[in-house]
């Protein structure tokens, strides 16, 4: 049930039940970060591998300390940076986070959402969030409470409608090796933001085996109907001659009547703007009974570099 409820949705987190809650990003699968039930549960009803860590969301930056330890400067210059906000930081965590949440490692993917919904939340709970995207595993995550009622509607009792989502992609991952920070996750804080702080870092955001964040697997953020990525859209219509075809375009539109349809990320050529439209415009197409969705590559700067990671992730392999 799709519900602004706050009491209700905390009293079925107290519960050791789960919920969809929105976050900034996306929506959010959530549940108390310090049960192990609960956080089973979340794994189960996404069908996501137990080697896939989650994200926990806290309440406040102070609060790092209640799940971390060990934080390097870098971390903390960081967090008072971007938090609240999408940011998810990978630190050492402390003995109390279960193993479940972080796939065995000795470290916790941890964030402050800016949702004012999600915040007043957290303020009233006594626990953490542990919190993947509302979505089954792989396929293209929920930027609205629809998404997640079109996913979920008969396997989870509450939704927290907190509107739809502002940034639309998931939060950047950033990790440290070697007192050096590396990115795990491009994310709606383009990388060149977080340089300002760090320094230029190094990235490695592929690890289909046993990931040190979430989305570093090379198939996710996918919708069913079969993608590709092109810079060229005009050649690879040709290679689709009596096909149902969709485009996913970065501002302009195509002149060719054969499209079935064409979704614009944004009109103006704003990249951020483009972001926040990606999984609500992926959504639509994957519901038009499409043959193929073709998606144009973004320019490969600031947010570009966020939304062509997805879309990567995305096509036929």
């Amino acid at each position: 049930m799709i519900t602004t409820d706050i009491n209700t949705v905390k009293n079925t987190l107290e519960n050791n039940e789960i919920v969809a809650i929105p976050t900034e990003t996306v929506y959010g699968l959530a549940g108390n970060a310090y049960n192990e039930s609960a956080i089973k549960k979340i794994f189960e009803l996404k069908k996501r591998p137990f080697y896939n860590p989650l994200i926990v969301h806290i309440k406040s930056t102070e609060f790092i300390h209640q799940v971390a330890c060990d934080i390097p400067e870098m971390a903390i210059r960081l967090a008072n940076q971007f938090w609240p906000g999408s940011l998810t930081l990978i630190v050492k965590k402390q003995a109390h986070i279960p193993d479940l949440i972080t796939a065995g490692k000795d470290t916790v993917a941890v964030r402050v959402p800016n949702h004012p919904l999600t915040l007043a939340l957290l303020e009233k709970l006594d626990f953490p969030l542990a919190a993947p995207s509302a979505n089954p595993f792989g396929s293209i995550s929920p930027t609205s409470a629809n998404h997640v009622a079109n996913y979920f509607e008969d396997n989870l009792e509450f939704i927290l409608d907190g509107g739809e989502c502002t940034n639309g992609v998931e939060s950047t991952i950033i990790g440290f090796e070697n007192n050096q920070a590396v990115l795990y996750r491009h994310g709606s804080i383009a990388i060149e933001e977080i340089e300002k702080i760090t320094g230029k870092i190094s990235v490695k955001s592929n690890n289909n085996s046993s990931p040190e964040a979430p989305g570093m697997l090379s198939r996710h953020y996918a919708p069913k109907t079969t993608t590709y990525l092109t810079q060229n859209i005009d050649e690879l219509i040709t290679s689709f001659e009596n096909k149902k075809i969709g485009l996913l375009l970065f501002q302009n539109k195509i002149k060719n009547e054969t499209i079935i349809h064409q979704e614009i990320l944004s009109d103006s050529g704003n990249l951020k703007e483009a972001a926040k439209n990606l999984y609500a415009a992926m959504h639509r197409l994957d519901k038009k009974n499409l043959d193929v969705i073709i998606a144009e590559k973004m320019p490969d700067n600031g947010l570009g570099k966020t939304i062509n990671d997805r879309l990567q992730r995305a096509i036929k392999k």
